[in-house]
């Protein structure tokens, strides 16, 4: 029998377990399908069968992982059902190098391909707590050592998350890689472009930058792209929305800084509507950052920071270092 870990998670006047679900009915896999199209809301895109997800689940005949955030109810009992999940984690092994296929156990990674929160509970740190917790049950029980996921490089939350707090180094930048993607947190007309990252759970990571030293290292270092606010009108109303201001790639220096908004999501929404030019803007981010990203990471260039600036206006960067 193995012994699966779970986590209590007390954050505001919230408890929530964190908890590898086991279930040999497949009923019981509908609801990750659920909340999975409650948070990204779109439609035409979709995990597979219920009975199919069941014997995935590495505790059956399969390989992936499925982990759950289930709050309690109200009398602080959980109950592992529909209404009482909140978030969860989807991921299955697979191979690093194809032509070695499974002959040792250092040639496997395991994708994290799906991790959500419900909307109504973004604010309650769980899609880190379900990250680390992630990281526990490979490393104890599937010993695994490697995650690799994706993300789309112009989301701070995600940068900030994946880069900063983790310590997740970008493997490589993928073009498009899920065509045209809707839905909540994508928009067709926006290329689908992704970061493929690595996360090494063996390494102990210090953020790259000390956080008392971020706001003269923004001050002073070059900026690869630059952004600025203005006052757009989207539909009836007018909003400050950040648009790109310059794009340099001619720099030579150690370091250098690559601006993305700090709210990519609200951005999709704001622009959604509203003149051509507006809607635009979004497409407009994507085509610029792809641009310095690459020429960049050709020049040899690496991330290695997310840094936030704390004064003034709202802002945040990647800090890319030459290798």
């Amino acid at each position: 029998m193995i012994n699966l870990p779970e986590k209590l998670i007390v954050s505001g006047d919230k408890k929530f377990l964190l908890r590898v679900e086991n279930s040999d009915q497949s009923a019981d896999y509908q609801k990750y399908e659920n909340l999975r199209q409650a948070i990204w809301e779109f439609a035409d895109d979709h995990l597979a069968g219920t009975r199919n997800l069941m014997c995935e689940n590495f505790l059956h005949e399969g390989s992936s992982l499925f982990i759950g955030a289930f709050e309690s109810d109200d009398n602080g009992k959980f109950i592992f059902d529909e209404p009482h999940l909140v978030g969860f984690s989807y991921g299955f092994v697979g191979l690093r190098d194809k032509s070695l296929g499974f002959e040792s156990g250092d040639n496997l990674w395991f994708y994290s391909q799906f991790l959500g929160v419900r909307t109504d509970r973004l604010n309650f740190g769980l899609g880190t707590r379900i990250k680390e917790f992630q990281k526990e049950v490979l490393l104890s029980v599937f010993r695994v050592k490697l995650v690799v996921c994706t993300y789309d490089p112009l989301t701070a939350v995600n940068a900030y998350r994946n880069i900063r707090q983790f310590g997740m180094q970008v493997i490589e930048y993928r073009l498009a890689p899920y065509g045209e993607y809707g839905g909540r947190l994508n928009r067709r007309d926006v290329s689908s472009d992704r970061f493929f990252i690595g996360w090494d759970l063996l390494k102990r990571h210090q953020p790259f930058i000390p956080e008392e030293e971020i706001e003269p290292l923004i001050n002073r270092l070059p900026k690869a792209l630059e952004a600025e606010w203005q006052t757009v009108k989207a539909g009836q109303s007018e909003i400050e929305l950040q648009l790109v201001k310059s794009v340099r790639l001619d720099l030579n220096e150690e370091n250098i800084l690559l601006e993305v908004p700090v709210d990519f999501y609200r951005l999709l929404h704001e622009t959604a509507s509203g003149p051509e030019e507006v809607r635009n803007i979004p497409a407009d981010w994507r085509l610029k950052s792809r641009e310095v990203f690459l020429n960049y990471f050709k020049q040899g260039y690496e991330v290695v920071d997310f840094l936030k600036a704390r004064s003034g206006r709202s802002a945040v960067y990647y800090l890319l270092k030459k290798k």
